[in-house]
Protein backbone atom coordinates (compact mmCIF):
# COMPACT_ATOMS: atom_id res chain seq x y z
CA UNK A 1 0.00 0.00 0.00
CA UNK A 2 0.87 3.40 -0.53
CA UNK A 3 2.40 5.32 2.59
CA UNK A 4 3.26 8.44 0.81
CA UNK A 5 2.02 11.00 3.90
CA UNK A 6 1.10 13.76 1.09
CA UNK A 7 -1.23 11.07 -0.61
CA UNK A 8 -2.03 9.66 2.74
CA UNK A 9 -3.33 13.29 4.37
CA UNK A 10 -5.05 14.39 0.89
CA UNK A 11 -7.28 11.01 0.82
CA UNK A 12 -8.21 11.70 4.38
CA UNK A 13 -9.46 14.96 3.51
CA UNK A 14 -11.12 14.31 0.34
CA UNK A 15 -13.10 11.93 2.79
CA UNK A 16 -14.49 14.65 4.55
CA UNK A 17 -16.71 16.29 1.51
CA UNK A 18 -18.68 13.64 0.37
CA UNK A 19 -20.56 12.06 3.75
CA UNK A 20 -23.92 10.29 3.43
CA UNK A 21 -25.76 10.06 6.80
CA UNK A 22 -28.73 8.77 7.79
CA UNK A 23 -31.24 7.96 11.01
CA UNK A 24 -29.93 11.07 13.05
CA UNK A 25 -31.19 12.00 16.34
CA UNK A 26 -33.12 14.74 16.77
CA UNK A 27 -31.50 17.60 19.46
CA UNK A 28 -30.27 21.07 19.82
CA UNK A 29 -28.19 21.48 16.73
CA UNK A 30 -25.55 23.62 18.52
CA UNK A 31 -24.79 20.90 20.99
CA UNK A 32 -25.41 17.69 19.77
CA UNK A 33 -22.65 15.95 17.55
CA UNK A 34 -24.88 13.90 15.20
CA UNK A 35 -27.06 17.17 14.30
CA UNK A 36 -23.94 18.86 13.39
CA UNK A 37 -22.90 15.97 11.30
CA UNK A 38 -26.39 16.12 9.37
CA UNK A 39 -25.92 20.02 8.31
CA UNK A 40 -22.21 19.25 7.80
CA UNK A 41 -23.58 16.39 5.43
CA UNK A 42 -26.32 18.23 4.26
CA UNK A 43 -23.90 21.34 2.95
CA UNK A 44 -21.35 19.53 1.12
CA UNK A 45 -24.28 17.05 -0.72
CA UNK A 46 -25.23 20.19 -2.07
CA UNK A 47 -21.81 21.69 -2.88
CA UNK A 48 -20.51 20.64 -6.35
CA UNK A 49 -17.00 22.20 -5.90
CA UNK A 50 -15.18 24.14 -3.43
CA UNK A 51 -12.16 26.51 -3.61
CA UNK A 52 -9.80 27.88 -0.36
CA UNK A 53 -7.17 28.64 1.28
CA UNK A 54 -5.56 25.95 3.30
CA UNK A 55 -2.50 26.05 6.71
CA UNK A 56 -0.95 22.61 7.56
CA UNK A 57 0.40 21.36 10.85
CA UNK A 58 1.69 18.31 11.96
CA UNK A 59 3.39 17.42 15.07
CA UNK A 60 4.87 14.46 15.68
CA UNK A 61 4.91 13.11 18.92
CA UNK A 62 8.02 11.03 18.66
CA UNK A 63 10.31 13.13 18.41
CA UNK A 64 8.04 16.20 18.89
CA UNK A 65 8.95 17.89 15.77
CA UNK A 66 7.19 20.42 13.49
CA UNK A 67 6.36 20.96 10.16
CA UNK A 68 4.16 23.69 8.74
CA UNK A 69 3.10 24.14 4.76
CA UNK A 70 0.37 26.24 3.04
CA UNK A 71 -1.28 26.63 0.12
CA UNK A 72 -4.61 26.71 -1.76
CA UNK A 73 -6.83 23.73 -2.54
CA UNK A 74 -9.88 22.99 -5.21
CA UNK A 75 -12.07 20.27 -5.17
CA UNK A 76 -14.74 19.39 -7.63
CA UNK A 77 -17.31 16.47 -8.13
CA UNK A 78 -17.13 13.76 -8.73
CA UNK A 79 -13.70 12.69 -7.26
CA UNK A 80 -11.60 15.28 -8.56
CA UNK A 81 -9.02 17.70 -5.83
CA UNK A 82 -6.07 19.91 -6.28
CA UNK A 83 -3.61 20.63 -3.76
CA UNK A 84 -1.03 23.66 -4.86
CA UNK A 85 1.60 23.75 -1.98
CA UNK A 86 3.70 26.97 -1.98
CA UNK A 87 5.42 26.89 0.77
CA UNK A 88 7.75 25.59 2.33
CA UNK A 89 7.96 23.79 -1.23
CA UNK A 90 5.90 24.04 -4.25
CA UNK A 91 4.11 20.84 -5.02
CA UNK A 92 1.19 19.86 -6.62
CA UNK A 93 -1.03 17.24 -5.91
CA UNK A 94 -4.31 16.33 -8.42
CA UNK A 95 -6.52 13.53 -8.32
CA UNK A 96 -8.75 13.38 -11.68
CA UNK A 97 -11.02 10.39 -9.94
CA UNK A 98 -8.46 8.02 -11.90
CA UNK A 99 -4.89 9.23 -11.54
CA UNK A 100 -3.74 10.63 -8.75
CA UNK A 101 -0.08 12.67 -9.63
CA UNK A 102 2.35 14.41 -7.00
CA UNK A 103 4.95 16.74 -8.38
CA UNK A 104 7.45 18.13 -6.11
CA UNK A 105 9.83 20.74 -7.83
CA UNK A 106 12.43 21.19 -5.84
CA UNK A 107 13.02 16.95 -6.44
CA UNK A 108 12.13 17.47 -9.88
CA UNK A 109 9.94 14.32 -9.55
CA UNK A 110 6.43 13.82 -10.28
CA UNK A 111 4.61 10.30 -8.57
CA UNK A 112 1.93 8.56 -10.54
CA UNK A 113 -0.99 6.18 -8.99
CA UNK A 114 -3.87 4.79 -9.65
CA UNK A 115 -6.46 6.51 -7.58
CA UNK A 116 -8.53 3.65 -7.49
CA UNK A 117 -5.92 1.29 -6.18
CA UNK A 118 -5.01 4.07 -3.71
CA UNK A 119 -8.02 5.75 -2.41
CA UNK A 120 -10.28 2.65 -2.67
CA UNK A 121 -8.25 1.41 0.49
CA UNK A 122 -8.88 3.98 2.39
CA UNK A 123 -12.66 4.62 3.99
CA UNK A 124 -12.04 8.21 3.81
CA UNK A 125 -12.01 8.14 0.21
CA UNK A 126 -15.41 7.24 0.13
CA UNK A 127 -16.55 9.59 3.07
CA UNK A 128 -15.40 12.71 1.05
CA UNK A 129 -16.94 11.51 -2.85
CA UNK A 130 -20.29 10.48 -1.23
CA UNK A 131 -19.84 6.69 -0.87
CA UNK A 132 -19.45 6.21 2.49
CA UNK A 133 -21.87 6.15 5.71
CA UNK A 134 -20.73 7.88 8.67
CA UNK A 135 -23.20 6.46 11.04
CA UNK A 136 -22.27 3.20 9.94
CA UNK A 137 -18.25 3.53 9.53
CA UNK A 138 -17.91 5.61 12.75
CA UNK A 139 -18.71 6.21 16.23
CA UNK A 140 -19.66 10.12 16.46
CA UNK A 141 -19.02 12.41 19.90
CA UNK A 142 -18.83 16.33 20.97
CA UNK A 143 -15.17 16.89 21.23
CA UNK A 144 -16.12 19.96 24.06
CA UNK A 145 -12.77 19.83 25.39
CA UNK A 146 -11.52 21.35 21.97
CA UNK A 147 -14.37 23.76 21.49
CA UNK A 148 -13.17 27.47 21.10
CA UNK A 149 -15.70 29.76 22.07
CA UNK A 150 -13.94 32.34 19.98
CA UNK A 151 -15.00 30.75 17.14
CA UNK A 152 -18.18 30.09 15.24
CA UNK A 153 -17.31 26.61 14.56
CA UNK A 154 -18.61 23.75 16.83
CA UNK A 155 -16.22 20.50 17.18
CA UNK A 156 -17.25 16.46 16.88
CA UNK A 157 -15.45 13.86 17.43
CA UNK A 158 -14.83 10.80 14.83
CA UNK A 159 -13.66 7.36 15.73
CA UNK A 160 -13.64 4.79 13.47
CA UNK A 161 -15.84 1.52 14.25
CA UNK A 162 -13.24 -0.57 12.44
CA UNK A 163 -9.82 -0.58 12.49
CA UNK A 164 -8.43 1.47 10.40
CA UNK A 165 -4.28 1.22 9.17
CA UNK A 166 -4.05 5.13 9.08
CA UNK A 167 -5.99 7.09 11.41
CA UNK A 168 -7.09 6.04 14.96
CA UNK A 169 -9.53 9.53 15.30
CA UNK A 170 -10.80 12.77 13.23
CA UNK A 171 -11.91 15.88 14.70
CA UNK A 172 -14.11 18.28 12.50
CA UNK A 173 -14.71 21.94 13.31
CA UNK A 174 -17.87 22.91 11.81
CA UNK A 175 -18.86 26.60 10.81
CA UNK A 176 -22.49 27.27 12.75
CA UNK A 177 -23.92 29.98 10.20
CA UNK A 178 -22.16 27.65 6.51
CA UNK A 179 -21.96 24.11 8.00
CA UNK A 180 -18.61 23.99 6.05
CA UNK A 181 -15.72 22.77 7.32
CA UNK A 182 -12.67 25.14 9.07
CA UNK A 183 -10.33 22.91 10.35
CA UNK A 184 -9.54 19.12 10.49
CA UNK A 185 -7.02 17.41 13.01
CA UNK A 186 -6.17 13.69 11.87
CA UNK A 187 -4.63 12.01 14.42
CA UNK A 188 -2.69 8.23 13.62
CA UNK A 189 -1.62 5.42 15.65
CA UNK A 190 1.63 7.20 16.94
CA UNK A 191 0.07 9.89 18.14
CA UNK A 192 1.57 12.28 14.84
CA UNK A 193 -0.65 15.17 14.92
CA UNK A 194 -1.97 17.07 11.35
CA UNK A 195 -3.74 19.89 11.54
CA UNK A 196 -5.36 21.69 8.25
CA UNK A 197 -7.35 25.07 8.90
CA UNK A 198 -9.23 26.49 5.87
CA UNK A 199 -9.74 29.91 4.98
CA UNK A 200 -11.42 32.33 2.38
CA UNK A 201 -13.82 29.40 1.10
CA UNK A 202 -15.90 29.86 -2.02
CA UNK A 203 -18.66 27.28 -2.14
CA UNK A 204 -19.83 26.15 -5.42
CA UNK A 205 -23.42 25.30 -4.90
CA UNK A 206 -24.87 21.82 -6.70
CA UNK A 207 -27.50 24.37 -8.38
CA UNK A 208 -25.73 27.71 -8.52
CA UNK A 209 -24.56 29.38 -11.08
CA UNK A 210 -23.02 32.46 -9.55
CA UNK A 211 -20.63 30.14 -7.23
CA UNK A 212 -16.92 30.32 -8.08
CA UNK A 213 -15.74 28.93 -11.82
CA UNK A 214 -13.81 25.87 -11.42
CA UNK A 215 -12.12 24.74 -14.13
CA UNK A 216 -11.60 20.94 -14.91
CA UNK A 217 -8.49 21.70 -16.86
CA UNK A 218 -7.22 22.70 -13.16
CA UNK A 219 -7.55 18.27 -13.00
CA UNK A 220 -4.86 18.12 -15.44
CA UNK A 221 -0.82 18.87 -14.90
CA UNK A 222 2.29 18.65 -17.13
CA UNK A 223 5.32 18.34 -15.39
CA UNK A 224 8.45 20.50 -16.92
CA UNK A 225 10.68 19.32 -19.02
CA UNK A 226 13.21 16.94 -16.93
CA UNK A 227 10.88 15.93 -14.57
CA UNK A 228 11.57 12.57 -13.84
CA UNK A 229 8.35 10.23 -13.43
CA UNK A 230 7.52 7.96 -10.96
CA UNK A 231 5.31 5.06 -11.62
CA UNK A 232 3.42 3.91 -8.74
Amino acid sequence: MNTNPLLRFAALLLFILGISLQHLLMADAAEDPYLIANKLQAAYEDTAGLVADFRQRSEMHINRSEKSASGTVVFLKPGRMRWDYYTPDRQVLICDGKTVTIYYEKAKQMIVAAAQEYLQSDVTYSFFTGRGNIMEDFTISAANDLQDEATDSRVIELVPKKAHPQISRLYVWVAEDTSMITRIRMIDYFDTITDFYFDNIKRLRAKDKNGPVIDPQLFTFVPPPGTEIIYQ
